[in-house]
């Protein structure tokens, strides 16, 4: 009998998976299409499309704010409107940070007496649908926050097993955004646990941006495409050096799957948390923008810091992360102690090139990029522009650029290259 149970389950599995390949059509990368350009195929998109889910959303990574990183549990509907006014007053709405996103610990401790998920009504007396009128009235949109586990991390009730009510709610009060995190998960495997909310969130009709949160555990960049619109790749982050760092390595890895329609999450931003320095923040605003992840504020935007200020509202930065061609950036070299001297480089539309060179070191250097290391052929002569000085530094560079770094800083570029192309990509 248990012979023939495997046979079973082996011709089964089969048929599944034949099943899964008839029915997808993979959709090919913008980058893999574009013709006469410059720059190498070292930027490998190939595993972009792996069952790529297209709901029409997340065309460029997301942009907003969210109450974690600075608030933890301590929210209430005065932080989140007061939050909303200050994205506009500060310009930062107008530069594409649109998402309100309520974290954990908006709901109450317990469902009611028909099984609904609430929000607290100490918090939230007004209720998430009175909240998301208010927000959608200042041209913003409203996230909230779930989790695929019979709790929250904060021991909320989660949507395990109850992902059609709870979706059917979220939608009836106009909510545009769910994060969906990994707590309390009663050892089911993530591949059986997220799609349902999909689904639910399908079901409703209405347009909801899904943000898987299954911290990289099981390496969802290989499965959650056809399931979210972005997936954490990493465990939490937290305002310090070593977490930023420590967390940009591990996103990297998974640079070829990310793609219009599907992001790799390194989680939020912690610029203007004051855990690190002004140098090690543009750093981590770069990177984050290169790598093509969601930029998502994490500081209290209604007390923000000229610093915090000027390194979000980067237009240049920024750009380059909602660039349409969607490639997401990488190391691609190192030199130094321990590799700290690091290039980071991307391709963008319009035949251009991103390039960070991120020192990592505890001392100033001079870090050199090589056009055979970043994807140019070496006798290509390009324009630079500093995204930072916001300036052409340099019309005609071929073979290599180098510039001097700070202790823990970065310079970031665009490399324009100095020859006509029919590429309009």
């Amino acid at each position: 009998m248990a012979k023939w149970s495997g046979i079973i389950a082996v011709v089964s599995l089969t048929v599944f998976l034949m099943s899964l390949t008839a029915a997808t059509v993979l959709p090919i990368h913008p980058y893999l299409k574009v013709e006469d350009t410059f720059i190498s195929q070292l930027y490998d998109t190939s595993n972009y499309g792996f069952l790529q889910i297209d709901n029409g959303l997340a065309r460029t990574p997301q942009m907003g704010w969210s109450t974690w990183n600075f608030f933890a549990c301590n929210i209430n509907e005065t932080v989140i409107k007061e939050t909303a006014d200050a994205l506009i007053s500060t310009g930062l709405a107008s530069l594409g940070y649109t998402y309100v996103n309520i974290d954990d610990c908006w709901s109450r401790s317990k469902r009611n007496s028909k099984g609904e998920m609430i929000p607290d009504p100490k918090t939230f007396p007004s209720g998430i649908k009175a909240l998301a009128d208010y927000v959608h009235s200042k041209g913003l949109k409203l996230g909230v926050y779930s989790d695929a586990g019979i709790f929250t991390c904060q021991v909320r009730p989660g949507s395990l097993f109850q992902e059609k009510n709870d979706a059917e709610h979220w939608a009836s009060w106009g909510v545009d955004y769910l994060k969906y995190d990994n707590c309390y998960n009663l050892g089911l495997p993530p591949q059986k646990r997220y799609p349902p909310m999909r689904d639910a969130l399908n079901a409703t009709g209405r347009t909801i941006f899904y943000a898987l949160c299954e911290w990289g555990i099981d390496d969802p960049a290989k499965w959650a495409g056809k399931i979210g619109n972005s997936w954490r790749t990493t465990d939490d982050i937290n305002d310090t050096w070593i977490s930023m760092t420590t967390i940009a390595d591990i996103n990297n890895k998974w640079a070829s799957y990310a793609g219009p329609g599907g992001w790799n999450d390194p989680d939020m931003l912690e610029v203007g948390n004051g855990g690190m320095n002004y140098h090690e923040y543009k750093g981590h605003f770069s990177i984050w923008a290169l790598m093509k992840a969601p930029l998502i504020i994490g500081c209290d935007v209604r007390n923000i810091t000229a610093d915090a200020l000027e390194i979000l509202s980067n237009k240049e930065v920024i750009a380059v992360n909602q660039d349409p061609l969607g490639v997401q950036g990488r190391r691609v070299y190192s030199s130094g102690p321990d590799g700290c001297q690091q290039v980071w480089a991307g391709p963008l539309s319009r035949n251009r090139l991103a390039m960070v060179l991120w020192n990592r070191c505890s001392k100033a250097a001079t870090i050199t990029a090589k056009w055979s290391a970043i994807g140019l052929e070496p006798s290509i002569s390009v324009s630079m522009r500093d995204l930072w000085k916001h300036k052409v530094v340099s019309e005609n560079t071929v073979g290599s650029f180098s510039a001097r770094v700070k202790a823990h800083g970065c310079e970031m570029y665009i490399l324009t290259p100095q020859r006509a192309t029919r590429s309009s990509i």
